[in-house]
């Protein structure tokens, strides 16, 4: 099973991102690198949800572009994506699980629907869903 190993400081960082978009879905990107078996994120992307909807998020194009560019120039490799349901489980939604193209992403889900918010990851290949483990450390 693949594991996301992600910093408590970038944790809290993304649930900070979260709450401040509700009562809309808040979003953005991983970068880090393989390790294994293991991806260790080296950097979260706070991102704008230019949907500014509760049920549906899209990641802002320029913002998108800019945070590659700066994944590049600090030799690190796109991860995946994360977005938050602010009143929903931690689990994707078909609408998640349709908009999934790449196979080899990690999709994070962040759910504030119950205290802590509880984050959880997934891998989407062909509309099969698999669960990642999730190492905050």
């Amino acid at each position: 099973m693949t594991a996301i190993r992600i910093k408590q400081a970038d944790y809290e960082s993304i649930v900070s991102h979260a709450r401040a978009g509700l009562p809309n879905e808040a979003c953005g990107l991983i970068a880090g690198r393989d390790e294994g078996d293991a991806r260790i994120v080296e950097k979260v992307y706070l991102l704008s949800n230019p949907d500014k909807s509760p049920e549906h998020f899209s990641i802002d194009p320029k913002e998108q572009l800019a945070a590659v560019k700066d994944m590049r120039a600090n030799g690190i490799k796109p991860l995946g994506n994360f977005h938050s349901h602010p009143s929903t489980p931690a689990r994707p939604s078909e609408e998640d699980i349709r908009l999934s193209y790449d196979p080899k992403a990690s999709y994070l889900i962040l759910s504030l629907s119950s205290e802590p918010p509880v984050l959880k990851a997934f891998g989407v290949a062909g509309g099969v869903v698999s669960l990642q483990m999730v190492e905050i450390v």
